[in-house]
């Protein structure tokens, strides 16, 4: 039975939402992972758990980091890249004017500074990008949890924990890298395998 996170997928089509997530033994191995951080964390936020599951499942495949597909064919590989697309979606007489993909672009810059600062922070760093990450991953996020107070969206809240605690969720992601996705096991861990 696929789970479903209540916000349906549409990337490339101008949504913020997410489609159920496919059983099978990536998400139920994330999810396990995800459930175990979250408690040894004390985070008590089941929805930002499930949240943090999808992303981790979705972006599984390297491809999915520049998964924006606001054009056929053409990615967004950058975060700069999305943010000028923002700004080409808003212009009325251009051919791309369609605003209504902005939260589709806000939700990628989201997940993807949230999962490059929290699994792939010592890169971030090396590039000199984390704060520019952390801002502008809270501001997708804002975003996101404004438009969605403002539609009476359900995820909405989700939204606005994700960007008031942005830091402390990329902060779980590095503890999860850290902890469960290492090459040694830890003795303690029974997720890990020899």
């Amino acid at each position: 039975m696929a789970r479903s996170l209540a916000l349906p997928a549409t990337v490339g089509q101008g949504s913020a939402r997410l489609g159920d997530v496919e059983p099978g033994l990536l998400p139920r191995f994330f999810a396990r992972v995800t459930r175990s951080a979250f408690g040894d964390l004390t985070l008590n936020d089941a929805r930002a758990e499930d949240y943090i599951t999808d992303l981790l499942t979705r972006f599984a495949r390297a491809e999915a980091l520049a998964a924006i597909d606001v054009l056929p064919g053409r990615r967004l590989p950058t975060v700069v890249d999305a943010l000028l697309e923002i700004q080409r979606v808003w212009e009325w007489e251009g051919p791309r004017f369609d605003p209504a993909k902005e939260r589709a672009v806000r939700r990628h810059i989201g997940d993807y500074t949230l999962f490059m600062t929290g699994l792939f922070r010592e890169h971030v760093e090396r590039l000199a990008v984390v704060d520019y990450y952390e801002t502008e991953g809270r501001r997708a996020y804002r975003f996101l949890a404004e438009l969605g107070r403002a539609e009476a969206e359900p995820d909405a809240p989700l939204f606005a924990r994700l960007a008031a605690g942005f830091e402390r969720y990329a902060g779980a992601l590095t503890y999860i890298r850290k902890v469960y996705f290492r090459d040694t096991p830890l003795p303690w861990r029974g997720l890990a395998t020899p």
